[in-house]
């Protein structure tokens, strides 16, 4: 066991004379687009009275002086300023992120005693909460700059077991992994730690906001006066080194907290207030309450700029407690895993706003080779149990596989299966939960990264190896996307668009056999709303099929411009994987270590390539590959010769036993 105590950051001894700055914290005061107006609040400590000068520069260039008169100690300078025509920081895939350099220089003397550079964000940013027309249910949405914006992304713990290994590329590998899978949204989890500096500065850098946990998680705490001073003076630290982020968009309690001890319904609860009288509930709770509901509140009001609090997640609001029906606030849905429900539940039990919900894989082949040998290659072997920290994990990877594949014999291959098991189970909630939208405003699944190599709900292994979950998400997550869901006789393709337009597209709908002969065909122009999911068109399961066998056809929609570009393709499969009469497929592929292109005389579902050793990734992967269709896929990364050699090409019709 790793005891998290001690000191492992840098401590740092400064001397100044005769003063220094100790903090800048710049607010917003009007935001327009001919002018941003701005103030900067400055804090300095001087060893003795004396006049200084304040200069603030943005950019480089000087936009105003001050003279001031300091007294010994600390103190505090408001220095208004502006910016004109003021360009916004946007979340990824909405706009541009861009920055300002700000510099605060303290001078006495004509001599620089200080300085302090902060990177800024210009943008607006509010937490809707409107009731239903109903009220029956309240919404949940962040809005940037006046847009409502769909949370696109996943929930982040630390990198390691070991922080200080992590280094500025562990940083920029996995946030800039989030950006290029279209996310825009990162939840640091209140199980970790208050993450680095640096990791903020991607976030601003890459347009992620950030749902900010207190580190406070799956406990309760005392409320004694000593522990409440160490936990008022941990937040105020932190929320005064981060309020001048552009990506923090919500400050939250807790971790799971409210809704483990269930304090507003009498049989809620995991099992905690159980162990305890009536009193103690009362004095437990109570506690509770001063650090939630109080303390942290009070530091975010009086330190920040009217950022927003939410006491714990998931949480329902004031008075009420989070569950699957729950029609208002976060919602984590962990019925999927835990309680054995189907992947179809994923949308039955869509919330306001999805903020954790997950499902397990082991990492890639490759990464396994790092911590076994041969005689380990058994999930259930020694090495493998303790690198899976679930007790019911493997277990229940095996019976979500059986019941929609074939579950393999070989090790790699189970491997594999399992990756493409949890891509499918994920995918399939990402879908129910953006075609739910405007009702559901938010998509976080647990969890992007690994703090160590393990099988996890990971979507990126701790070597930094992208699962198929990473792949399919990059999909799923895009600005526009086409869903095809089967609801009672009917099949409905939704089309889904977080951009701020409505567009001309054309629409393409192809029955297929295996083989790749169309069926059944239907083309159309259609509208995609802005920030909208629609249905775009419905057809009856019977007369879409007409009698063909329904384990021998794929149904494929496309999205393309006016000019024939595709934007999205969606495929559905109206048997389990298991069940279908997939053909052996005779594939062709050139390889030059750069460019693959493949071909396949069938149907091949979830093909998956991997050069071992190789520091990169293809540009695409576990992608199904349509009859007698040339795809291309590139190679992003370092190969030397002899790593060219070593690719490796897997899909799921090698696992099957026929």
């Amino acid at each position: 066991r790793l005891v998290t105590s001690g000191i492992w950051r840098n401590v740092e001894l400064i001397a100044f004379d005769p003063a220094r700055l100790t903090d800048v914290f710049i607010t917003q005061e009007d935001l327009k687009p001919e002018m941003a107006r701005l103030n900067a609040q400055v804090e300095l400590e001087a060893s003795g009275e004396m006049e200084a000068l304040l200069t603030i520069a943005v950019n480089s260039s000087e936009v105003i002086r001050k003279r001031v008169s300091c007294k010994q100690g600390r103190q505090t300078f408001n220095i208004p300023f502006r910016i004109a025509n003021p360009e916004r920081w946007w979340p990824n895939g909405l706009g541009d992120q861009i920055l300002y350099n700000v510099e605060v220089q303290l001078e006495h003397d004509d001599r620089i005693l200080d300085r302090k550079y902060h990177r800024i964000g210009l943008r607006t940013i509010e937490v809707v909460q409107k009731d239903d027309p109903d009220g029956m249910g309240k919404g949940f949405y962040f809005e940037v700059n006046g847009r409502p914006v769909f949370a696109k992304g996943a929930n982040y713990i630390p990198n390691d077991l070991f922080l200080p290994r992590v280094s500025h590329k562990t940083y920029e590998s996995i946030l800039g992994s989030a950006q290029e899978a279209n996310m825009n949204m990162i939840r640091v989890w209140g199980g970790g730690i208050y993450e680095d500096d640096y990791f903020y500065q991607q976030c601003d850098e890459k347009g992620l906001l950030v749902w900010q946990d207190f580190m406070f998680a799956c406990s309760m705490y005392p409320g004694d006066e000593l522990f409440l001073d160490n936990v008022e003076q941990e937040a105020i630290d932190n929320v005064k080194r981060l309020r001048n982020h552009p990506c923090i968009a919500l400050w939250c309690g807790n971790n799971e907290i409210e809704t483990a001890w269930g304090e507003y319904e009498e049989n809620a609860g995991w099992g905690w207030k159980q162990r305890y009288n009536e009193q103690q509930r009362r004095e437990i709770w109570k506690d509770y309450e001063k650090v939630f509901h109080e303390l942290l509140p009070e530091v975010v009001e009086k330190y920040t700029d009217k950022d927003f609090y939410w006491k714990s997640s998931p949480t329902a609001g004031d008075g009420l407690l989070a569950n699957h029906q729950s029609r208002s606030g976060d919602m984590h849905y962990w019925g999927v895993w835990h309680a054995k429900h189907p992947f179809t539940d994923f949308d039955t039990y869509v919330g306001r706003f999805m903020s954790e919900y997950g499902f397990q894989s082991f990492p890639l082949f490759s990464s396994v080779r790092k911590y076994t040998v041969e005689e380990d290659w058994d999930i259930e072997s020694e090495v493998m149990t303790s690198h899976q920290r679930s007790g019911i994990g493997n277990l229940r990877i095996k019976e979500y596989m059986a019941q929609d594949y074939q579950l393999p014999d070989n090790f790699r291959d189970l491997l594999y299966v399992g990756q493409v098991l949890q891509a499918d189970g994920i995918r399939y909630a990402i879908e129910a939960h953006r075609k739910n939208m405007p009702y559901c405003m938010g998509s976080l699944y647990w969890q992007i990264n690994d703090c160590w190599p393990v099988a996890s709900w990971s979507s990126i292994d701790y070597y930094g190896k992208w699962k198929a979950l990473q792949f399919i998400a990059k999909e799923a997550f895009k600005n526009e996307i086409l869903s095809i869901w089967r609801k009672d006789e009917m099949i409905n393709i939704y089309a889904i668009s977080d951009l701020s337009e409505a567009r001309d597209e054309k629409f393409i709908l192809s029955l297929m056999d295996f083989s790749g002969n169309i069926l059944w065909g239907v083309e159309k122009n259609v509208r995609v709303g802005n920030n909208s999911s629609r249905i775009i068109y419905s057809i009856k399961e019977s007369e879409l099929l007409e009698n063909q066998p329904i384990n021998q056809v794929v149904l494929v929609a496309k999205l393309t411009d006016l000019n024939g570009a595709q934007i999205d393709r969606a495929f559905f499969l109206f048997k389990p994987a298991k069940n279908l009469q997939l053909q052996v497929p005779n594939i062709d592929y050139t390889w030059n270590g750069k460019d693959l292109s493949i071909f396949s005389d069938t149907y091949v579902k979830s093909i998956y390539l991997e050069i071992p050793q190789g520091n990169g990734r293809f540009s695409d992967n576990f992608f199904d590959l349509l009859p007698r269709e040339k795809t291309v896929v590139s190679w992003k990364g370092d190969l030397s010769k002899e790593q060219k050699k070593d690719l490796v090409l897997l899909h799921l019709q090698q696992t099957m036993k026929n």
